[in-house]
């Protein structure tokens, strides 16, 4: 799983073994970095029990060891709306 930016992530110690103290993460965002195959850079927050930001870290972790709580929400497509003509009117100087 690649996750992508706004997810909430449980990231434990199956995913890199610097987190024997499990975290909660939301993505900022997935590097395109050159790394070891299955792994990634990360930016993001570390979550509190509450789901609010406490810390903003960097982490490299095995994409196959992430546990995915949340997800982001699904981009909503752009609506292009018809402009309307504009009307033109003469404009008297003096």
């Amino acid at each position: 799983m690649l996750p992508r930016s706004g997810d909430v992530l449980h990231v434990t110690r199956t995913a890199s073994v610097q987190f024997l103290r499990p975290i909660m993460f939301r993505v900022i965002r997935v590097h395109d970095w050159p790394t070891y195959d299955g792994w990634v850079w990360l930016d993001g927050y570390e979550l509190n029990a509450s789901g609010d930001a406490v810390n903003r870290r960097s982490i490299y972790v095995q994409a196959a060891g992430l546990r995915q709580l949340r997800s982001a929400p699904a981009t909503r497509q752009h609506t292009v709306r018809p402009r309307r003509p504009v009307s033109r009117t003469p404009v008297r100087v003096g």
